[in-house]
């Protein structure tokens, strides 16, 4: 049976993400996206869940640097959930009570500007997941250490699940974010192809030097593949050095984005390959204008044919 892990505590949008997918393993919580990540690399779990992209964020840099780096991990599989949040306190709180208020840095870019106007002046109190915030709370009211603020931003279901008052819904400042998680696993066997897949990469350029990126992005073009989603990284080794995380359309065994990968790794120094897996963000594969996957196939053939001293 496969282990699982989550970016937690309990009660976190990672939880429920997984619970898309497996509704009632075991599944273990873990303090930080780094701890989740390195515990499937380390062996620990053989599943991790983790948020990688919000519509209103951008990329969550934890995940985009711990699959940068270290040993390779892939995505399996990804989910993406409509994101809404609650103000929540214990219960007797009441809204004119509240002067700090803690959840994830990424909830709070996403409700920052309704609750100062809720509650101006209120005062931000960084937490490492929003689930943990809430359960800092309940940890106060049942006679644990002070948590430091008087409210949490959440999912409604993590304030129900430690027990919190709800003083406002939907605080976030934009109805319909979403956020797209990816479930990890160290290499092995690729999901099959279904026809509408992603394959994400991480690039490394050779050298820094004008058009670099265009020609690793050509590969795509000349071949037709559309980029869903494109976002620089500090390599970390120097000032100014970038590596590229990409999501493209398409699967590695479509004979496009293979031979794509192929001309990557002769252009780039490094080009880490993340997974092909399933698309659920609602989106369908485009294809460009360039050949059909019926001409690559045909192509590698006559080449075939050639070298095996045909004419």
């Amino acid at each position: 049976m496969p282990r699982y892990a989550f970016f937690g505590p309990v009660g976190t949008f990672s939880e429920a993400a997984l619970r898309t997918v497996v509704p009632d393993e075991p599944a273990e919580p873990l303090p930080s996206v780094d701890a989740t990540i390195e515990a499937v690399r380390s062996g620990a779990a053989d599943v991790g869940c983790v948020p990688i992209e919000n519509s209103v964020e951008g990329g969550v840099p934890a995940t985009l640097d711990g699959l940068a780096v270290g040993d390779p991990l892939v995505v399996v599989a990804e989910v993406v959930l409509p994101v809404s949040f609650v103000l929540a306190a214990p219960p007797g709180t009441a809204l004119g009570d509240v002067r700090r208020v803690s959840t994830h840095s990424h909830a709070w870019a996403q409700v920052r500007r309704r609750l100062h106007q809720t509650l101006p002046g209120v005062a931000y109190v960084p937490a490492t997941s929003t689930a943990a915030a809430a359960e800092a709370l309940a940890a106060e009211r049942d006679g644990g250490p002070a948590a430091g603020f008087e409210a949490a931003v959440c999912a409604p279901f993590a304030a129900r699940r430690f027990g919190l008052q709800v003083l406002a819904e939907r605080v976030e400042d934009r109805a319909g974010a979403q956020t797209r998680f990816v479930l990890l696993s160290r290499p092995g066997r690729l999901p099959g192809r279904t026809g509408n897949d992603k394959t994400s990469l991480v690039l490394f350029l050779r050298e820094e030097r004008p058009g670099a990126l265009v020609e690793a992005l050509e590969q795509f073009v000349t071949r037709g593949i559309n980029l869903t989603r494109i976002e620089s990284r500090p390599a970390g080794d120097a000032l100014g050095r970038y590596c590229f995380s990409i999501d493209c359309d398409g699967h590695l065994s479509d004979a496009r984005v293979g031979e794509a990968l192929m001309g990557l790794h002769r252009v780039c120094e490094q080009v880490r390959f993340v997974g092909s897996y399933p698309r659920a963000d609602g989106g369908s594969t485009i294809t460009g204008a360039g050949p059909t996957d019926a001409a690559f196939g045909e192509a590698q053939r006559w080449l075939d044919h050639l070298r095996a001293g045909g004419a």
